[in-house]
């Protein structure tokens, strides 16, 4: 069996940290606990990542910037039914690989705006909005429903995540289109 990669380590790492900032809170969640959850020592996991803190900062980087991947894949695409779609494939894929940080997202969602993870959120707003080729402030209607989308994809993904199959990124996308009205 090859080693794991770098990057593997940090995604196996970053997601399980994710996970458990969500289930337990930043402040009761200890190193050794993420350390313990992912079978690595407490000292390999500073060695890669040199405090807790540095690692919810590269938690909430990771989850930008990979809502941030979703949006520049689409951004060539005309706004409409077509790019929504590839935005929910995307998101659900997203949400399918790595529970841990849907989890994170919904659990912060009442964080303070000026926080480290209420800016990221902030952020993270803007990214949909634009990936979903919207003002959602001009359409209240297609807001709650791009709402209604996001919640459904990211819900389901994680209340049904231990009898997903393979084809769950595709079945959550046409939940999440459904909502949508198309």
């Amino acid at each position: 069996m090859p080693r794991p990669t770098k990057q593997q380590i940090d995604d196996e790492i970053l997601e399980a940290a994710a996970h458990l900032f969500a289930r337990h809170g930043f402040k009761e969640t200890s190193v050794q606990r993420i350390a313990d959850t992912v079978g690595y020592s407490k000292t390999g996991l500073l060695h890669r990542f040199p405090t807790k803190e540095a690692l919810q900062t590269a938690v909430i980087d990771r989850c930008v910037e990979q809502i941030r991947d979703t949006g520049t894949d689409v951004a060539a695409l005309p706004a409409g039914p077509e790019r929504d779609r590839v935005v929910l494939t995307g998101l659900a894929h997203l949400a399918v690989a790595q529970p841990g940080m849907v989890a994170l997202l919904l659990s912060s969602m009442l964080a303070e705006p000026e926080s480290e993870i209420g800016q990221a959120l902030a952020v993270i707003g803007q990214t949909l909005a634009a990936a979903f080729g919207d003002d959602l402030h001009a359409d209240t209607t297609r807001a709650l429903r791009v709402t209604g989308a996001l919640g459904a994809v990211a819900v389901a993904s994680l209340a049904l995540c231990d009898h997903l199959t393979s084809d769950a990124p595709a079945r959550l996308a046409e939940i999440g289109y459904d909502a949508l009205g198309h």
